[in-house]
Protein backbone atom coordinates (compact mmCIF):
# COMPACT_ATOMS: atom_id res chain seq x y z
CA UNK A 1 0.00 0.00 0.00
CA UNK A 2 2.60 2.54 0.90
CA UNK A 3 4.90 1.65 -1.60
CA UNK A 4 1.91 1.91 -4.41
CA UNK A 5 0.98 5.27 -2.51
CA UNK A 6 4.66 6.71 -3.53
CA UNK A 7 4.88 5.21 -6.78
CA UNK A 8 1.55 7.25 -7.57
CA UNK A 9 3.09 10.80 -5.81
CA UNK A 10 6.28 10.20 -7.96
CA UNK A 11 4.41 9.80 -11.13
CA UNK A 12 2.07 12.79 -10.48
CA UNK A 13 5.17 15.21 -9.31
CA UNK A 14 6.83 14.09 -12.72
CA UNK A 15 3.44 14.44 -14.38
CA UNK A 16 3.38 18.34 -12.70
CA UNK A 17 7.50 18.73 -13.45
CA UNK A 18 7.17 17.93 -17.49
CA UNK A 19 3.61 20.05 -17.52
CA UNK A 20 5.65 22.93 -16.39
CA UNK A 21 8.87 22.35 -18.25
CA UNK A 22 6.42 22.17 -21.64
CA UNK A 23 4.46 24.85 -21.10
CA UNK A 24 7.43 27.36 -20.40
CA UNK A 25 9.03 25.51 -23.39
CA UNK A 26 6.11 25.73 -25.54
CA UNK A 27 6.17 28.06 -28.59
CA UNK A 28 2.75 29.47 -27.57
CA UNK A 29 4.30 30.45 -24.30
CA UNK A 30 4.60 34.61 -24.83
CA UNK A 31 8.18 35.12 -24.61
CA UNK A 32 8.78 36.15 -28.44
CA UNK A 33 10.90 33.28 -29.49
CA UNK A 34 9.82 33.27 -32.82
CA UNK A 35 11.02 36.61 -33.59
CA UNK A 36 15.16 36.03 -33.39
CA UNK A 37 17.11 33.39 -36.07
CA UNK A 38 20.41 33.46 -33.82
CA UNK A 39 22.53 34.69 -37.00
CA UNK A 40 20.44 32.02 -39.50
CA UNK A 41 19.11 35.06 -41.16
CA UNK A 42 22.20 36.34 -42.82
CA UNK A 43 23.77 32.62 -43.01
CA UNK A 44 20.96 32.39 -45.39
CA UNK A 45 21.72 34.89 -47.29
CA UNK A 46 25.46 34.56 -47.15
CA UNK A 47 24.85 31.17 -48.43
CA UNK A 48 26.39 29.21 -45.84
CA UNK A 49 22.77 27.80 -45.11
CA UNK A 50 21.51 26.11 -48.19
CA UNK A 51 19.96 23.09 -47.17
CA UNK A 52 18.87 20.36 -44.13
CA UNK A 53 22.57 19.57 -43.72
CA UNK A 54 24.04 22.79 -43.57
CA UNK A 55 21.19 23.72 -40.67
CA UNK A 56 21.79 20.65 -39.01
CA UNK A 57 25.37 21.46 -38.26
CA UNK A 58 24.90 25.29 -37.96
CA UNK A 59 22.06 24.68 -35.05
CA UNK A 60 24.58 21.59 -33.97
CA UNK A 61 27.54 24.12 -33.54
CA UNK A 62 25.41 26.73 -31.78
CA UNK A 63 24.59 24.02 -29.25
CA UNK A 64 27.85 22.74 -28.80
CA UNK A 65 30.58 25.83 -29.38
CA UNK A 66 28.08 28.35 -28.84
CA UNK A 67 25.19 29.73 -26.98
CA UNK A 68 23.71 26.12 -26.13
CA UNK A 69 27.76 26.15 -24.04
CA UNK A 70 26.85 29.17 -21.97
CA UNK A 71 23.17 29.04 -21.48
CA UNK A 72 22.73 25.17 -20.45
CA UNK A 73 25.49 25.82 -17.73
CA UNK A 74 24.39 28.91 -16.61
CA UNK A 75 20.74 27.40 -16.64
CA UNK A 76 22.13 24.57 -14.21
CA UNK A 77 23.84 27.09 -12.21
CA UNK A 78 20.59 29.43 -11.71
CA UNK A 79 18.81 26.03 -10.33
CA UNK A 80 21.29 25.13 -7.51
CA UNK A 81 21.80 29.12 -6.89
CA UNK A 82 18.02 29.49 -6.84
CA UNK A 83 17.82 30.12 -3.08
CA UNK A 84 20.66 32.82 -2.93
CA UNK A 85 19.56 36.10 -4.60
CA UNK A 86 23.19 37.16 -4.39
CA UNK A 87 24.57 34.26 -6.23
CA UNK A 88 22.13 34.75 -8.59
CA UNK A 89 22.83 38.25 -9.62
CA UNK A 90 26.16 37.35 -10.02
CA UNK A 91 25.44 34.46 -12.52
CA UNK A 92 23.00 37.37 -14.08
CA UNK A 93 25.95 39.41 -14.59
CA UNK A 94 28.37 36.94 -15.91
CA UNK A 95 25.59 35.65 -18.47
CA UNK A 96 25.10 39.13 -19.72
CA UNK A 97 29.07 39.63 -20.26
CA UNK A 98 29.31 36.79 -21.69
CA UNK A 99 26.67 37.52 -24.82
CA UNK A 100 28.93 38.10 -28.11
CA UNK A 101 27.12 40.61 -30.16
CA UNK A 102 24.30 43.53 -29.40
CA UNK A 103 21.45 41.04 -30.71
CA UNK A 104 22.12 38.42 -29.11
CA UNK A 105 22.18 39.97 -25.63
CA UNK A 106 18.61 41.30 -27.03
CA UNK A 107 17.72 37.86 -27.87
CA UNK A 108 18.86 36.85 -24.83
CA UNK A 109 17.80 39.56 -22.21
CA UNK A 110 14.15 40.38 -23.97
CA UNK A 111 12.82 36.63 -23.65
CA UNK A 112 14.37 36.93 -20.31
CA UNK A 113 12.41 39.60 -18.89
CA UNK A 114 9.67 38.49 -20.98
CA UNK A 115 9.80 34.64 -19.02
CA UNK A 116 9.95 36.75 -15.63
CA UNK A 117 7.39 38.93 -16.19
CA UNK A 118 4.49 36.35 -17.61
CA UNK A 119 5.95 33.13 -14.83
CA UNK A 120 5.42 35.36 -12.18
CA UNK A 121 1.55 36.76 -12.58
CA UNK A 122 0.54 33.24 -14.15
CA UNK A 123 3.05 31.13 -11.95
CA UNK A 124 3.46 32.82 -8.90
CA UNK A 125 7.51 31.65 -8.86
CA UNK A 126 8.50 33.40 -5.90
CA UNK A 127 11.94 33.21 -6.31
CA UNK A 128 11.87 34.42 -10.39
CA UNK A 129 9.79 37.77 -8.74
CA UNK A 130 12.72 38.48 -6.15
CA UNK A 131 15.29 38.31 -9.18
CA UNK A 132 13.45 40.11 -11.62
CA UNK A 133 12.96 43.05 -8.72
CA UNK A 134 16.82 42.97 -7.33
CA UNK A 135 17.52 42.76 -11.60
CA UNK A 136 15.23 46.14 -11.98
CA UNK A 137 17.34 48.16 -14.94
CA UNK A 138 19.71 45.61 -15.71
CA UNK A 139 19.61 42.64 -17.58
CA UNK A 140 18.26 39.10 -17.16
CA UNK A 141 19.27 36.25 -19.23
CA UNK A 142 16.74 33.86 -20.38
CA UNK A 143 18.26 30.83 -19.05
CA UNK A 144 19.22 32.29 -15.52
CA UNK A 145 15.41 33.12 -15.32
CA UNK A 146 14.36 29.85 -16.74
CA UNK A 147 16.87 28.13 -14.34
CA UNK A 148 15.22 29.89 -11.16
CA UNK A 149 11.79 29.30 -12.41
CA UNK A 150 12.50 25.44 -13.03
CA UNK A 151 14.07 25.27 -9.54
CA UNK A 152 10.77 24.66 -8.27
CA UNK A 153 10.61 20.57 -8.22
CA UNK A 154 12.17 20.26 -11.44
CA UNK A 155 14.94 17.87 -12.39
CA UNK A 156 18.47 19.53 -14.22
CA UNK A 157 18.89 17.60 -16.46
CA UNK A 158 15.77 17.27 -17.35
CA UNK A 159 15.46 21.36 -17.52
CA UNK A 160 18.46 21.63 -19.48
CA UNK A 161 18.17 18.98 -21.96
CA UNK A 162 13.97 20.53 -22.77
CA UNK A 163 15.67 24.02 -22.90
CA UNK A 164 18.51 23.25 -25.41
CA UNK A 165 15.51 21.23 -27.49
CA UNK A 166 13.23 24.20 -27.59
CA UNK A 167 16.10 26.98 -28.56
CA UNK A 168 17.29 24.23 -31.38
CA UNK A 169 13.21 24.00 -32.21
CA UNK A 170 13.41 27.70 -32.27
CA UNK A 171 15.98 27.76 -34.99
CA UNK A 172 14.84 25.09 -37.03
CA UNK A 173 11.84 27.09 -37.18
CA UNK A 174 13.44 29.72 -38.13
CA UNK A 175 15.64 27.83 -40.69
CA UNK A 176 12.47 26.22 -42.58
CA UNK A 177 11.04 29.48 -43.43
CA UNK A 178 13.99 31.40 -44.53
CA UNK A 179 16.17 28.94 -46.84
CA UNK A 180 13.25 27.79 -47.09
CA UNK A 181 12.85 24.10 -46.27
CA UNK A 182 9.48 21.79 -45.86
CA UNK A 183 8.14 20.66 -42.64
CA UNK A 184 9.40 16.94 -43.06
CA UNK A 185 12.80 18.99 -43.70
CA UNK A 186 12.15 20.45 -40.24
CA UNK A 187 11.60 17.23 -38.53
CA UNK A 188 14.32 15.57 -39.82
CA UNK A 189 16.34 17.83 -38.52
CA UNK A 190 14.99 17.62 -35.09
CA UNK A 191 15.51 13.92 -35.08
CA UNK A 192 19.20 14.34 -36.19
CA UNK A 193 19.78 16.70 -33.06
CA UNK A 194 18.36 15.07 -30.95
CA UNK A 195 22.19 13.13 -29.46
CA UNK A 196 23.43 16.80 -30.17
CA UNK A 197 20.80 18.46 -27.37
CA UNK A 198 21.43 15.45 -24.64
CA UNK A 199 25.04 15.97 -25.10
CA UNK A 200 25.08 19.37 -24.43
CA UNK A 201 22.78 18.62 -22.01
CA UNK A 202 24.74 16.63 -19.93
CA UNK A 203 28.10 19.06 -20.77
CA UNK A 204 26.03 21.94 -18.92
CA UNK A 205 25.80 19.33 -15.63
CA UNK A 206 29.25 19.17 -15.42
CA UNK A 207 30.55 22.90 -16.07
CA UNK A 208 31.32 24.96 -13.44
CA UNK A 209 30.57 28.27 -13.33
CA UNK A 210 33.89 29.43 -13.94
CA UNK A 211 34.62 27.58 -16.98
CA UNK A 212 31.60 28.44 -18.82
CA UNK A 213 32.44 29.87 -22.26
CA UNK A 214 32.08 29.41 -25.97
CA UNK A 215 33.77 29.59 -29.18
CA UNK A 216 31.36 30.44 -32.27
CA UNK A 217 32.96 33.47 -34.01
CA UNK A 218 30.91 32.86 -37.73
CA UNK A 219 27.91 33.07 -35.38
CA UNK A 220 28.85 35.85 -33.97
CA UNK A 221 29.79 37.30 -37.49
CA UNK A 222 26.60 36.41 -38.92
CA UNK A 223 24.53 38.20 -36.05
CA UNK A 224 26.92 41.22 -36.21
CA UNK A 225 26.60 41.36 -40.46
CA UNK A 226 22.77 41.12 -39.51
CA UNK A 227 22.91 44.18 -37.51
CA UNK A 228 22.62 46.24 -40.97
CA UNK A 229 21.00 43.65 -43.27
CA UNK A 230 18.86 45.21 -45.91
CA UNK A 231 15.67 42.86 -45.74
CA UNK A 232 15.29 41.43 -42.06
CA UNK A 233 12.49 39.36 -40.86
CA UNK A 234 13.48 38.66 -37.88
CA UNK A 235 15.13 40.70 -34.72
CA UNK A 236 18.57 38.59 -34.70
Amino acid sequence: MITAMATTMTMTTDATALYRLTTWLSPAYPVGAFSYSHGIEYAVEAGLITDRASLVDWIAFALEKGAGAIDGPLLVQAMRGADDLEALDRIADLAAALKGTAELALESHQQGDAFATITTKAWGVERLAALAMRRAGRPLAYAVAFGVAAACQLDERNAAALYLQAFAANLISAGVRLVPLGQTDGQLATAALLPVVLRAAERALATPLEEIGAAALGIDWCSMRHETQYTRLFRS
